[in-house]
């Protein structure tokens, strides 16, 4: 076996963002979302043999009907990627596709890979958030510290928000700052590098001919962005998960559908297919906190990262904080001092959208291509994680 490595980004890319249900993703498949995806990052290495590549590991939050039967093999099969390459799918929740950026990275740093990617895939149109048949074990209610698990996350929220007193008032700013941010950054065309268009294909029938006419779109910006939010119309949003709560639609993040993926490779690799390193993975964390306060979990991550990369809080230059809701955002910046400058400096998923298992490779891209754009050294990608757990991942500019 290898000594240990580096492990090196070497090409990210994303999907746009779409609007679960009524969005431009609502009907095309996963599976097809993340082959696209696949084809788009390796097209960004064009010298990489792709028989070089090692393995797939693909994040899904709920990988069952349209993105289940192991959606990382299938994806690399519609792809047209070598059969010699093999997939997996992983399932951290919202960190899934965080966690299959450090898996891969993992492999490359003990020696036993060169070439990996990485990626995460979710279509919250065709499969619901909590999947076709949910089914917890009565055994959870039987204590109170386990109830937690069944706990809807915007219950978890209205604690989180209850317990580290955040206001509404405070909620429905952040979330306007969410917006105001993305759409600001995509009227800058800070997100071009990192997104790659896709091609839509919409059918009706026609009556007349009695026959069915397509029609071709391409998609190239996250559908979340409203540039018409105010405090105002914030305000008026009832409460969504408690009578007397402070949690609104307004205020959380939206459902989504996308896909993200990355090239890791060794320096071994780069050498030899001359590749550009876009960033080194530096550290990977994942803790649990008590269920029925799930969004706190970057307040253990965060430290834990930091620790195991030998960095300090004030060493990152740009922080991906996924805003699952404003609340417990709020909750993590106020407990662990964030530079709110240095958080979200595009938006989060409150504007852009949260296609669960993809995020965390979504938000890796966009770290990848900020530092570069940028010119920063130290960026990081933080979640909480239903049922309880919170993920952080620090990357290094090259």
């Amino acid at each position: 076996m290898k000594q240990v490595q580096d492990a090196y980004i070497v090409a990210a890319t994303r999907t746009p963002i779409g609007r679960s249900h009524k969005g431009v993703f609502r009907n095309y498949r996963p599976d097809d979302l993340l082959a696209e995806t696949l084809k788009a990052v390796l097209a960004q290495t064009p010298s990489l043999d792709p028989a070089a590549i090692e393995d797939i590991v693909c994040g899904c939050a709920i990988p069952e009907g349209q993105q289940g039967l192991n959606v990382a093999r299938i994806g690399a099969v519609l792809a047209g990627l070598p059969t010699s390459i093999g997939g997996i799918t992983v399932n951290r929740f919202c960190a899934s596709g965080l966690s299959a950026v450090a898996m891969a990275a993992d492999r490359i740093r003990v020696g036993e890979a060169d070439v990996m990617i990485a990626a995460g895939v979710e279509s919250m149109s065709m499969v619901p958030m909590m999947g076709n048949s949910p089914s917890l074990s009565p055994s959870i209610f039987e204590r109170d510290g386990d109830v937690g698990i069944a706990y809807g996350m915007g219950l978890t929220a209205e604690k989180v928000a209850q317990q580290w007193k955040v206001s509404r008032e405070a909620q429905d700013a952040f979330a306007l700052e969410s917006h105001r941010r993305a759409i600001a950054a995509q009227q800058a065309g800070e997100f071009d590098n990192e997104i790659t268009p896709i091609r839509v294909t919409d059918r009706t029938y026609d009556f007349v001919t009695e026959g069915t006419v397509s029609h071709f779109r391409t998609v190239d910006l996250d559908e979340g962005p409203r540039p018409d939010t105010s405090l105002e119309g914030l305000a008026k949003l009832r409460t969504v998960f408690a009578a007397r709560g402070t949690v609104t639609a307004g205020n959380s993040s939206q459902t989504s559908d996308g896909a993200g993926a990355l090239i890791v490779a060794s320096g071994d690799a780069v050498k030899r297919f001359g590749l550009t390193p876009l960033a080194r993975f530096v550290s990977y964390a994942s803790k649990g906190v008590p269920p029925a306060i799930m969004g706190i979990g970057p307040i253990e991550a965060i430290p834990a990262a930091l620790r195991y990369a030998g960095l300090k809080q004030d060493d990152m230059d740009w922080i991906e904080l996924n805003e699952a809701f404003a609340a417990q955002s709020l909750a993590v910046i106020n407990t662990l001092g964030l530079d709110q400058s240095k958080v979200n400096p595009m938006g989060g998923a409150i504007a852009l959208g949260h296609p669960l298992g993809a995020t965390g490779a979504i938000r890796a891209a966009t770290v990848v291509h900020a530092l570069q754009r940028k010119q920063l050294k130290y960026g990081m990608v933080t979640m909480c994680v239903g049922m309880g757990q919170g993920a952080a991942g620090i990357f290094e500019r090259v």
